[in-house]
Formats: structure tokens, sequence, C-alpha cells
């Protein structure tokens, strides 16, 4: 299948891309960095050019304040809407009859702590950033696609980038406090897994895509004994007060990630 990757030089893009191609999909690389086209080249290109001829589109792109998704808008939220809202419908024009298979986000249920998230739920974003998704997630499901409502993405980054802990490592290592905190992670290739099965659906759907309830505690114990290095660990979080994702649609789909016991494994592949 020759498929179009958004965001492919992305902490999420690349390793969904690095997994197509590893399947033997044909992968059209649409990115924000040098030899990869920006926002404004992809609108460009599909403004008075012929349409790309692909079978499907994964869509990664996000254009948001460096660091930040919620709160992505930083002080200009009509150009984040503009470059994510009106840029999105403006590619999938450009797509034709491309299958779309949507990144999306756990944003768009809102803050509900303590509260499993289904898909069939209503949705209630209470950021701008969860609205735009959800309106995108909209826009997909008109023209037959998926959206994964994705959580936090783990896992080796792209050349040349830090991997999403890496701040919050060398603060361990160099003996900061660290503030307590528990999230929902999935691994990079795990989300790309899942792509790969959104990817032969052919009815419109929205799938949860989360993997395990990650404790900074445990994180950090972990990190600590691949790397040898040690610092002060904080308290343990408050699991109440996080939201878990039932993802029981994508295992009855074939889905099988790798839970905590690969976290030492990724662990040790983001640090070499």
């Amino acid at each position: 299948m020759r498929v179009a990757v958004t965001g492919a030089t992305g902490l999420a893009g690349y390793p969904i891309a690095a997994h197509l191609a590893g399947l033997g999909h044909d992968i059209i690389t649409l990115g924000r960095r040098p030899a990869s086209a920006d926002w404004e080249h992809v609108n460009w290109a599909l403004g008075d050019r012929p349409r790309l001829v692909c079978d499907a589109l994964v869509h990664c792109a996000f254009d948001h304040v460096p660091g930040r998704y919620r709160g992505g808008e930083g002080d200009d939220p009509e150009r984040f809407l503009r470059l994510n809202g009106d840029g999105s419908r403006h590619l999938f024009d450009g797509m034709g009859d491309a299958r779309i298979v949507f990144l999306s986000s756990r944003a768009v249920y809102g803050d509900r702590p303590g509260t499993t998230l289904v898909e069939d739920m209503l949705p209630l974003p209470d950021t701008l950033y969860g609205r735009l998704k959800l309106a995108t997630e909209g826009e997909v499901a008109s023209r037959r696609g998926v959206s994964l409502r994705a959580t936090g993405i783990y896992g080796p980054p792209p050349p040349g980038r830090d991997h999403k802990w890496a701040g919050l490592f060398a603060d361990f290592a160099a003996g900061r406090s660290i503030a307590p905190r528990v999230a929902t992670e999935v691994h990079g290739d795990d989300l790309g897994a899942a792509v790969a099965l959104a990817l032969d659906r052919d009815i419109p759907e929205v799938l949860n895509v989360s993997d395990i309830l990650l404790d900074r505690r445990d994180l950090l114990t972990t990190y600590a004994a691949v790397s040898g290095r040690t610092g002060h660990l904080p308290p343990p979080g408050d699991p109440a007060s996080v939201s878990a994702m039932d993802c029981g649609r994508l295992h009855t789909m074939g889905w099988t990630p790798r839970g905590l016991h690969g976290l030492s494994d990724a662990i040790r592949m983001m640090i070499r």
C-alpha cells in the first residue's frame, strides 16, 4: 500500500512511518523539517497541483507551541485553528479517495479523573486542542476514515531529537526535586501497529490507543536500574487522578502492545 504520513519527523509520526515501512508499505513522508514539507508547503502543493496519488493518508502533523499540546495555541488561537483545522481539511481534499487515519487525542474526552474512557461516551473537550481534535474527527468520519484517540507516546525519538523523558531523566540524575505524576502511555511502535490495523478498516470508526498506567516514581526506578544513575525518587502519584482508556475495540482487532514488561528495553533504547 502507498501511504502518505504527515508529521513523519515528529515524535508520533516518525515511529508510525517506520513501523509501516517495516511492514512493506511504500511510505511518502510529509513533515516539518528540511527535505520534507511544512504545512504551508503541503497547502501550496495541494492547492494548484495534481493530487497526491496514495492509497492512504496517516495524518499526524500538528502545529503547536513547542512542548505543548493542550495550550499549544499559545497567544495565537486563530493561527492554531487555521493551520491545524483548515490545513487538515485542505489536505484531506487533496487526497482524493485515499483511506484516512487521523491521529486524534484522549483530550477529546476532557478532564474526567477516575473515569474509564470508552469510545462511545460523549466527548467533553475542555481545551482548544481537544475541541480541534474532535472537530477534525468529524471531518475524518465524513470521509469514512478512522480516528485514533492516542494517549502519551514514548519510545526512541526521531534522529536529532530528544526523547520525551530526557528532561525528567536529567533532573533525576542531577538530584533535583521531581513532582509526582501518573499518566497513561503507549510505545510509538505499538501506536504504529494500531495505525496498521486501522488502515484495513473500511468503516468510519474511533479507536482508543493506550497501553500502560505509569507512575513517574516507577519510571524513574526503572531508569535508575537500567542506567546505573541515582537520584531522589518522587512520592507515588495518585492513580485516581488519571482516566484510564478502554482499548477493547483495538484488542479485539488483534492489537497486542508490549505493556510494562517492555519498559526497560524501551528506556535502554532511548538513552543509548
